[in-house]
């Protein structure tokens, strides 16, 4: 089934009901669906069709969903770009991904514009905002189309959403995320994560490249509302007046930003009562920060562990489990990473992928219908990360004799910082480009704000001389703002072992020393 269609049912049973709401601006599920096959009808007038691909750069907004879902509809992969990336992170994710057109909004019109040679597969540029020369306006587009469309067929491998995540190489890789993937991920959603229907309301704080636009489809399939934040940052009032106003049910939120509204001073003046579950993932959360939500908000909390190749989710824990009392096998199982949802099996491998018994830590893998086809035109990768039919995620831990899954160490040298996935080897590569650098290892350490923070060890060549604001701005200038490290260390010497592998645990040691969980 096209999981575009899931649209057209929900506009055909429940037309009236509210779809999309951005501030006072406010779409039915019947206006929302019209606008969405103009769109469709719109892309296949310029001659992208079935098999083709269309990227996104937007900030949260109604036209996000839009071309989302008409790209479905039409059986068009889509390829979410996350907007805190560079210019050139972009640029390489469009082309790697031989996007034939791109949505791209105002703030990233003009530096995508400059880079357009980068991206020569791209025939339309469709700006949301006032075209540059050369580029199509959104709204004109949409002028003129039909309202009608007929869904395109698709088979259960056919690619929806292309969904990239960097890799220890520096290089990202797109997951491919079939309809059949997204379906499956859709209706397994209701039974482990939460029941929903159309009197319900959901608000996308998060990004809607990420998994609050994954969130959304579970929301649409069943009618009910979905509500984006108007806001380019975090916004912990806008947030609270929203879900007042809306009267908002459930949402997705990353620990971090969990953090920031439970903390913040406005969060007594507004009636939240109307929130019966908040879906966090994206990080594993503080213990200590978990229970003051369930102090605050009550037990309304349900955590995901999952990731790009195996979307929403790999292992959940319950509502229910969200104690602030209990026995202590009840307060340990807060530290863990839950179950593995109903449709997924998990297990624990060695290095030879071998299954390790309950208690012995090693790789976390899974399979299951939920886990996506493979890499983007990257054969190699998917072989070595889908070997022997399991999803092998690169996080290791443990498992217990009841199945509850608890996240030690990364394999993959992975940091997450506020709910953004950060390769250090990308940091890394950076850094060794500056004159003065000899050799560097970046670690997530201890962050109480956004879980983890980026610390860079920073060997100087001989002779040369360098400050940690000068690395600093030398990365910001190179990458994502985010991605830059916090804080640098300069030393004598990165320490290895006999083979001249970067020992990165002993550097890690003394930060992580007592924390409840070693990865954050």
């Amino acid at each position: 089934m096209n999981v575009g269609t899931l649209f057209s049912k929900s506009a055909r049973t429940f037309p009236d009901r509210l779809a999309i709401a951005y501030g006072d601006y406010e779409l039915t599920y019947q206006q929302a669906n019209e606008r969405i096959n103009r769109l469709a009808n719109a892309l296949s007038a310029l001659g992208v069709r079935k098999g083709g691909n269309v990227a996104i750069l937007l900030h949260n907004c109604p036209e996000f969903l839009e071309t989302l879902f008409a790209c479905f509809k039409a059986g068009i992969g889509t390829v979410p770009i996350n907007f805190r990336l560079h210019p050139k992170e972009c640029a390489f994710i469009i082309d790697n991904s031989e996007a034939v057109a791109l949505v791209v909004g105002e703030d990233f019109r003009d530096s995508l514009h400059a880079l357009r040679k980068e991206m020569p597969k791209v025939k339309h540029f469709i700006c949301i905002s006032e075209p540059l020369e050369g580029m199509l306006a959104y709204e004109k587009l949409l002028e003129g189309k039909s309202p009608q469309f007929e869904d395109v067929t698709v088979e259960r491998d056919d690619l929806a959403w292309l969904f990239y995540t960097s890799g220890t190489t520096g290089q990202p890789k797109g997951a491919m995320l079939t309809h059949h993937v997204i379906m499956m991920m859709t209706m397994n959603f209701f039974s482990d994560m939460s029941p929903l229907g159309p009197e319900d309301a959901a608000l996308h704080a998060a990004p809607l490249s990420h998994g609050s636009g994954l969130y959304s489809i579970p929301n649409v399939a069943k009618g009910a509302a979905n509500v984006i934040l108007k806001s380019k940052a975090f916004d912990p009032k806008a947030v609270f007046e929203d879900i007042q106003r809306r009267k908002v049910t459930n949402m997705f939120m990353a620990p971090a930003m969990i953090k920031r509204l439970i903390l913040s001073p406005e969060f007594d003046n507004y009636d939240l009562r109307s929130m019966k579950c908040i879906n966090y993932g994206g990080a594993p959360i503080y213990v200590e920060d978990l229970k003051a939500a369930v102090r605050k908000w009550g037990q309304v909390f349900v955590q995901l562990y999952g990731q790009a190749e195996s979307p929403m989710t790999i292992s959940y824990l319950r509502k229910e489990e969200h104690l602030l009392e209990g026995t202590e096998e009840q307060m340990k199982r807060l530290t863990s990473a839950g179950i593995p949802r109903t449709d997924l099996e998990v297990r624990i491998f060695d290095d030879d992928d071998r299954e390790l018994p309950p208690g012995q830590m090693g790789e976390i893998v899974s399979r299951g219908e939920v886990v996506m086809k493979g890499y983007w035109r990257n054969p190699k990768a998917t072989a070595e990360t889908l070997r022997g039919g399991w999803l092998h995620t690169g996080d290791l831990g443990i498992m217990d004799e009841k199945g509850y899954v608890y996240i030690l160490d990364r394999a993959k040298d992975m940091i997450i910082s506020g709910g953004e996935n950060i390769y250090s080897r990308e940091i890394e590569d950076v850094i060794l480009r500056h004159p003065a650098v000899l050799e560097t290892a970046v670690i997530g350490v201890p962050d109480e704000t956004w879980g983890e923070a980026i610390k860079a060890f920073v060997a100087l060549r001989e002779g040369k001389e360098a400050t940690q604001e000068e690395i600093i701005n030398f990365c910001k200038d190179h990458m994502a703002g985010y991605k830059k490290p916090k804080s640098v260390e300069f030393v004598d010497a990165i320490p290895k072992n006999a083979y001249g592998k970067v020992l990165k645990r002993e550097l890690r040691e003394k930060y992580w020393a007592g924390e409840s969980r070693r990865v954050r």
